[in-house]
């Protein structure tokens, strides 16, 4: 399986357009020891042909234009290698850039049917994905249900999907009346990716480790898991906001019972942190902070980084 990293940066991405904190001033100063980034997208391939994108990024058209292997084909005058796309939630960050992709190209949508609802039954701007007949077509997909990844023309890919809940909310534009209409459960997944014997999970947004999550990653061959904040009260500090990151519905990576701490124990895959908020400190690579995150024996992901498994 490849695994390509289009993007790495939770909502905004790094630097944030408004943000002049610590972090996003020195990048802009050319101070900074570390890398901007765009915002969180992967493409996944089980033959470097046909891809798959995981989340739809607003940064999608340029992550795109940075990897070679999604150009269209010169086949035909519009001919994407770009299959499908598989929607881990209704946040603006995973959802935008499937606006991006409304050229008339045929693609499929993998998502819960409480985000599908949300979308094509809330917004009206998705009505530009159904301007033809089966221009889009959504697929719902069910918790602890696998899917198989299919090409436009129904052939499979080769790929499994297992959706798990990741324990989130709705995104903060869904009303308190529409989210009791709809299942909580289905508001954040993270996936499990399987192509013969090799498996990717990818979570990039949870405010817990489920204990029934551990045994199923020792078997995967790379975990990408939510790195948004190092401490809980991290927003609060930095920037006046009101809510904690499990509030917001991320588990933060530093402290106590942080995700370094929770995931001690994991051996089996290699372990990186991705969807990583721009006031994070381990953002910085002289950062101590970045020092225990590389001593605990994970990586921070980056934009344009390969796995192939």
């Amino acid at each position: 399986m490849l695994i390509r990293v289009l993007g790495t940066a939770a909502g905004g991405g790094f630097p944030q357009w408004n943000c002049s904190c610590g972090n996003c001033r020195r990048v802009r100063e050319g101070t900074f020891a570390g890398r901007p980034r765009s915002q969180n997208q992967l493409a996944v391939s089980a033959n470097g042909l046909v891809w798959f994108l995981i989340n739809a990024s607003p940064d999608l058209r340029y992550q795109i234009e940075s990897f070679f292997p999604l150009y269209p084909r010169p086949t035909s005058p519009r001919d994407s290698p770009i299959q499908g796309v598989v929607l881990t939630s209704a946040e603006l960050d995973v959802c935008l850039g499937l606006l991006l992709l409304r050229e008339s190209q045929p693609l499929t949508v993998y998502a819960t049917e409480s985000v599908i609802r949300i979308l094509l039954e809330d917004n009206s701007f998705c009505g530009v994905l159904r301007r033809l007949p089966d221009q889009v077509r959504w697929r719902p997909i069910a918790l602890d249900e696998p899917f198989c990844l299919e090409t436009i023309r129904g052939m499979p890919s080769g790929m499994r999907c297992t959706p798990i809940a990741a324990a989130g909310n709705f995104p903060g534009y869904v009303t308190a009346e529409r989210a009791s209409q709809l299942v909580v459960s289905q508001a954040s997944i993270g996936l499990f990716i399987e192509h013969g014997e090799k498996k990717l999970a990818f979570i990039p947004g949870s405010p817990l480790v489920a204990d029934s999550w551990l045994s199923e990653l020792e078997n995967c061959d790379a975990l990408f898991f939510d790195g948004t904040f190092w401490s809980d009260d991290e927003l609060i500090r930095v920037q006046g906001t009101t809510k904690t990151a499990r509030q917001m519905g991320h588990l933060p990576v530093g402290g106590p019972d942080g995700s370094l701490k929770r995931f001690s124990g994991l051996k089996g895959p290699r372990k990186i942190f991705i969807h990583i908020n721009n006031t994070n400190p381990m953002l910085d690579e002289g950062s101590d902070e970045h020092r225990q995150v590389i001593a605990a024996g994970w990586e921070l992901a980056h934009d344009g980084m390969d796995l192939g498994i």
